[in-house]
């Protein structure tokens, strides 16, 4: 693979590749550290690019490890407690319904978090996103029903409160 297609086949994922990271990562830094570094590796491996089926999940299954690793070498424990705002029992009901529902996927299970982020946020096909996660494309529809019925479920709470303390 030249210069080229490269540049249009895998460096035009770069913005896509560091929401994804971002939604990994405590700062934007390491993000944008950690896909400079994915860009770098599928640089080194560009004559190989060509015999995969879909770079983006490969790209996306990169992305994804190295967050993992590096959330392991800081300690996932730490890293979770930190990443909490210190206001987060004073807020409760945030004015934007995008808030509220992105922090609703941050509270669900790894895998439904992880599938409804690449469905609904990044718009990624389910064929795609079973490649990414290595699951079955059952698994990814079960999941993701899983947990956009628990979202459902818990922003119909919020509203039917609000609705309540209002009327």
């Amino acid at each position: 693979m030249n210069q080229e297609a490269f540049k249009n086949t895998v460096f035009v994922l770069k913005d896509k590749l560091y929401r994804f990271a971002n939604r990994f990562l405590e700062h934007q830094e390491d993000a944008y550290d950690l896909v400079q570094e994915v860009m770098l590796k599928l640089w080194e491996k560009r004559n190989q690019l060509d015999q995969l089926e879909n770079i983006e999940a490969f790209a996306m299954q990169m992305v994804r490890n190295m967050a993992y690793n590096k959330i392991d070498k800081q300690g996932r424990h730490a890293k979770y407690l930190k990443q909490l705002p210190p206001d987060i029992e004073v807020e409760k009901y945030p004015a934007l319904t995008k808030e509220l529902i992105l922090k609703m996927i941050d509270t669900l299970p790894e895998k439904q978090r992880y599938v409804m982020y690449l469905r609904d946020i990044e718009e990624c096909e389910i064929s795609d996103i079973a490649a990414i996660a290595g699951l079955e494309e059952n698994a990814v529809r079960v999941n993701l029903s899983r947990a956009r019925s628990t979202v459902r479920l818990n922003l119909t709470k919020v509203f039917d409160y609000e609705k309540r303390r209002i009327g």
